[in-house]
């Protein structure tokens, strides 16, 4: 398994507009080899808040292939240019080699 995070750190009380984004359908939800895609927030701070997205991969070859499609270039030709909207502070995004997975009662 393979996994990729993507963490943004959003002016307090805009959470929603990246949410409603990155909750809807896209194109990488039709890729083989794709597991799932989590998107979680933090509001706990008053000052900023935090949306996370993992995206889970059966493979590292999987999400390579996902990073060389033609849908996933041509997504990123049309906003290049393009500044991300103000209330993105940052963008932070790591990959993970997953070594183990231990499943607890409740996936039984």
């Amino acid at each position: 398994m393979f996994i990729m995070t993507r963490t943004m750190t959003i002016e307090a009380g805009n959470s929603d507009k990246v949410l409603e984004r990155f909750s809807s359908d896209m194109a990488v939800d039709t890729m083989e080899g794709l597991i799932d895609r989590i998107v979680m927030v933090n509001t706990k701070s008053k000052e900023h808040e935090e949306v996370v997205m993992i995206i889970r991969w059966e493979s590292k070859e999987a999400w390579k292939n996902w990073e060389k499609s033609d849908v996933h270039i041509q997504g990123h030709r049309e906003k290049r240019g393009q500044q991300p909207p103000a209330y993105i502070i940052s963008t932070d995004v790591k990959t993970y080699d997953v070594h183990a997975v231990k499943k607890g009662k409740a996936s039984i």
